[in-house]
């Protein structure tokens, strides 16, 4: 299974980048810098924190931080796909199928939100919807990680039916 660890890493690094751009129209036109550095430094040791908590398996702590995270973060789809996973986790499927959406909302690419819903529609038991987010896998790149497992998680699936 992909972790989502990976695929924040990857967003990590373009966040770094985009730091480099020339500041926003909202802080030319008086917001303090040193203000919005620290609310992102602060977002950042969150994202930290949860997925820290996600790699200990500690779900309750991840998702206490991703929750603060994403409610700073409203447009960041990894937070959304890492809150969703921890609530996976915690049994929390409606929450988790919620910012699975959200996360898919903000990025309909977003391969590790596509794996892992399909994972989620697997545990209540919707083939259905796992193999449509397969399907969109497998239109956005055949050949990756994400699509692979989810495809063996089906795979798993199918034959933990056909032996019952």
């Amino acid at each position: 299974m992909t972790t989502p660890i990976r695929v924040f890493a990857a967003t990590l690094l373009l966040g770094g980048a985009l730091a480099l751009l020339p500041a926003s129209d909202a802080t030319a036109a008086g917001s303090s810098s040193s203000t919005s550095n620290a609310a992102s430094q602060a977002d950042q040791r969150n994202i930290e924190r949860g997925k820290q908590a996600i790699e200990a398996g500690n779900w309750e702590r991840a998702a206490a931080f991703l929750e603060r995270a994403a409610e700073s973060n409203p447009r960041n789809a990894d937070v959304f796909n890492l809150l969703a996973y921890s609530y996976r986790h915690l049994d929390r499927l409606d929450d988790a199928f919620e910012n699975y959406g959200r996360a898919l909302d903000l990025d309909p690419r977003h391969l590790g939100a596509h794996e892992y819903i399909g994972e989620a529609y697997l545990i209540v038991g919707d083939l259905a919807k796992a193999e449509g987010h397969l399907a969109t896998l497998q239109e956005i790149c055949a050949s990756c990680e994400e699509t692979e497992e989810l495809a063996e998680a089906i795979a798993q699936f199918k034959d933990g039916a056909a032996a019952q």
